[in-house]
């Protein structure tokens, strides 16, 4: 039997940023894209800040189960499952999931992680919020060409990462 794969899929400027005042402070739809490609007909989990950050039209977000991890009791919001912890999260879900932010539940979901799915966005801005760091268990399975953003010409590429094998 194949074991769950936890995915964490996110989008960094440079220096990590991936977020700033519950907004991405940048726009590319080709990420936009990729980003509902790598997480359809998959839980998607994050925390209440990101749920409340989707656009409304938005939420819940299609083809995938939507589970929200909330420190506040009883919280609730139309099409989403709420979870007290990334722990029970997980457990809820119980198949292949997508963890999609923000950066607590990042770092929170980084011990669980079997693969990331980073998209390198080439832009210097500040932020409150940060990509957890990729440490030496983990390669990069799959290093993407630079592409530039249609619609405004910003340059981003994805990057997958796998757990690296230990020693032998």
């Amino acid at each position: 039997m194949r074991a769950r794969q936890v995915s964490l899929v996110w989008a960094q400027a440079n220096g990590g940023v991936i977020g700033r005042d519950n907004t991405i402070p940048w726009h590319v739809p080709e990420d936009m894209a990729y980003f509902k490609k790598v997480t359809q007909g998959h839980p998607v989990v994050m925390g209440r800040k990101t749920w409340d950050s989707l656009p409304a039209k938005f939420r819940p977000l299609p083809g995938r189960r939507n589970i929200v991890v909330t420190r506040q009791p009883g919280w609730m919001a139309g099409g989403a499952e709420t979870a007290s912890g990334l722990a029970s999260a997980l457990a809820l879900a119980n198949e292949d999931v997508c963890i999609m932010g923000g950066g607590e539940i990042y770092r929170a979901a980084m011990p669980f992680a079997t693969r990331l799915f980073v998209t390198e966005v080439d832009v210097t801005v500040d932020g409150d919020a940060w990509a957890p760091p990729i440490d030496d268990s983990w390669y990069a399975e799959d290093t993407g060409e630079w592409l530039e953003s249609a619609k405004n010409g910003t340059r981003y590429r994805w990057i997958t990462y796998t757990r690296a094998l230990p020693a032998r």
